[in-house]
């Protein structure tokens, strides 16, 4: 049966799996070398959420991830390039640039849609960033994730192949979660996704919010114009502009969607109601737009971005 063969291939996307246990071995590195140079990287409890939403996310992606491989296979059926495209080397490397491209337009829209950045603010709810960090997963996010890749397998890439892409994105994405590593030399600083473009990421200065949205290729980033470089007269002030202030695993998974639906409530229309839904996080219809591209905007102070 056809529904066999998809769930078949589906189990063959495992390679986070093996990747874990270097994940982990990594962790261990990273607090002993912390440890060693004095720098309180990690906090007990803030490791421990965020290994509690690592576990909440997977269970939250399990039915999406199936019904989405399912999708995948079915367009990749119907796509008139199916048999063009296989698996040659030139085609992974298509693929890179595709998935890539795709991973930066949704990791933009969780910062910038309020309703996707609800399911995505457990990631940046930390006030730490090291690679325990990368672990913290958004769960509503999930959700949604897979709708940002429907195109792919409409341009011949098999279902397989598109979400062994996703997690070899996910993979190299782990290691930028660190504040061990500085700068890397100029060429790859360029083109790619390191350190120093994450921790501006996860930073909630103005002049770093909603920047550098990059997978792997930060190039991206570069000609849309959401890239700005981490600065040593600025450190990144790491977690959200309003801090939680809660480990709690289901208050960090939650609290975004509490706070949009009590602003949902107050709203008088049902316009304003879409335009929180849909509108950057900060966005009001009773008070000040405190949305980051709006507070950029009225700041003469803040330095170029590049």
């Amino acid at each position: 049966m056809i529904i066999d063969q998809v769930l078949g291939q589906l189990a063959q996307d495992n390679l986070v799996n093996f990747a874990a246990p270097l994940f982990a071995l990594a962790i261990v590195i990273e607090i002993g070398l912390s440890r060693q140079q004095q720098r309180q990287l990690y906090n007990a409890a803030d490791t421990l959420t965020s290994l509690a939403m690592l576990v909440f996310s997977a269970i939250a992606e399990f039915l999406p991830k199936i019904f989405a491989f399912m999708a995948f296979y079915a367009l990749h059926e119907i796509s008139p390039l199916r048999d063009l495209v296989g698996r040659q080397w030139w085609a992974w490397v298509a693929l890179l640039l595709l998935d890539d491209f795709t991973y930066y337009w949704f990791h933009r829209a969780n910062h910038e849609v309020r309703v996707f950045w609800a399911g995505h603010v457990p990631h940046h709810s930390s006030v730490s960033l090291n690679l325990g960090t990368a672990l913290r997963q958004g769960v509503g996010e999930r959700l949604h994730k897979f709708l940002f890749w429907l195109w792919l397998p409409l341009l011949g890439f098999d279902a397989l192949m598109i979400f062994t892409m996703i997690s070899l994105n996910l993979i190299y994405q782990f290691w930028v979660h660190t504040q061990l590593v500085r700068h890397l030399p100029a060429p790859i600083e360029l083109i790619f996704n390191t350190p120093s473009h994450h921790r501006v990421h996860h930073a909630s200065n103005l002049t770093y919010l909603d920047r550098n949205h990059a997978g792997v290729l930060v190039i991206w980033d570069r000609l849309f114009g959401t890239f700005a470089a981490e600065r040593d007269d600025e450190p990144p002030v790491y977690g959200l502009t309003h801090n939680i202030d809660s480990q709690n695993p289901l208050t960090v998974a939650t609290h975004e969607y509490a706070a949009l639906w009590r602003d949902c409530r107050r709203a008088t229309t049902w316009r304003d109601r879409l335009r929180y839904l849909c509108l950057a996080p900060g966005w009001r219809h009773d008070g000040e737009d405190r949305r980051a591209s709006v507070l950029r905007q009225l700041r003469t102070d803040l330095k170029p971005l590049t």
